[in-house]
């Protein structure tokens, strides 16, 4: 009789601790497949999973979602903003938060990087998410899970695709100013330099090229693509890939001397509409970046025939944007017991 008591206390610890597992964020366990690279079943899920705050706060998804409704109402172009901000984090350190941290005695931001520095914007709207969510469910939902739902929100809002989102990533307690100096990719990079960067992060060409179609919506900086109007191959040449028009529109909005921070649509004829004309614009040479343009020009894989086949078919880019997103959002999340959440997106607890 003792013995069976014994098996039975075993038994209801065991359950109960299963329980208690399902319901707290940060022991996360990948079940099935769900949020594997790319979206395919079975392969490994990095303790990822959609469900995750689904008994400790069913109503994270709605706060994200009516914070952005808000923000992107206010202001179309935060949408953009947001889904950046979600790929400048991934591409340093993986999908942990660290962008969100504000200098420190212990932190040297990766605000502060060439590719961030006046140009990086939205921390504000992960704040209001992140204190919202406080306050309905205390020290649950990452910050890292927020910039992910965040990236979601602002692609369905803008009229993009939808995905299911792997959630149960943790926040960093650190920051790289340098890898996020070096990982990632430059507006004026050439087509070799974007896919050695996107396979150091585990990312192909499909992903590459898909996800650059992100640049339908936003706006850039006139810093950003000054060289190809004046000094492309260092000969004071334009790049002489441009559409005529387009340079000339181009060239008033930045002169060859200051203007650095005005700006221009990436995609000049749907800039809030999440679509598929970026990739139409790069096939009648009205791409904004080098980055864009090299897709299409680069010689290097088989970015030329993705473009044109994106600039074909709208619903196979969102398809495949959606599957790339996914894969992105898996680059090296913290789970378990790594990290921690953070009360504060900008500081370390």
């Amino acid at each position: 009789m003792a013995y069976l008591k014994v098996a039975l206390g075993f038994l209801v610890t065991a359950f109960l601790s299963a329980t208690v597992s399902l319901a707290h964020p940060g022991l996360g366990f990948g079940w099935g497949g769900v949020g594997a690279p790319g979206g395919q079943s079975g392969a490994p899920s990095y303790g990822l999973f959609p469900q995750f705050y689904q008994f400790s706060c069913p109503q994270a998804e709605d706060i994200v979602i009516s914070v952005l409704e808000m923000a992107i109402a206010k202001e179309p172009r935060m949408a953009a903003s947001l889904l950046r901000l979600h790929f400048h984090d991934c591409f340093v350190q993986g999908c942990d938060a660290s962008i969100l941290l504000d200098n420190s005695a212990t932190i040297v931001s990766e605000k502060n990087s060439l590719p961030n520095r006046n140009s990086v914007r939205g921390f504000e709207v992960i704040d209001e998410i992140k204190a919202k969510l406080e306050e309905a469910c205390p020290q649950t939902v990452s910050c890292a899970d927020i910039l992910a739902m965040a990236a979601r929100g602002s692609t369905v809002l803008s009229g993009g695709p939808s995905w299911e989102l792997p959630l149960g990533r943790r926040d960093s307690k650190t920051a790289s100013l340098s890898t996020s100096n070096n990982n990632i990719p430059p507006p004026n990079s050439t087509l070799q330099n974007l896919i050695t960067l996107f396979q150091r992060q585990g990312l192909d060409e499909v992903d590459l090229v898909a996800l650059s179609g992100g640049h339908t919506i936003g706006v850039a900086r006139c810093a950003t693509f000054k060289q190809r109007l004046y000094n492309q191959n260092g000969n004071n040449l334009p790049d002489q890939t441009l559409e005529r028009t387009y340079y000339y529109g181009l060239k008033s909005v930045c002169p060859k001397s200051g203007g650095d921070n005005n700006i221009s649509p990436l995609d000049f004829g749907s800039p809030v509409k999440f679509d598929n004309l970026y990739f139409k614009l790069i096939l009648w040479g009205k791409g904004l970046l080098n980055s864009d343009e090299v897709l299409l020009t680069g010689n290097v894989g088989n970015t030329m025939e993705l473009v044109k086949a994106y600039a074909k078919d709208e619903n196979l880019f969102f398809k495949q944007f959606a599957k790339s997103m996914i894969k992105m959002g898996n680059i090296s999340p913290l789970t378990a017991f790594n990290g921690e959440v953070r009360k504060n997106c900008r500081l370390v607890n």
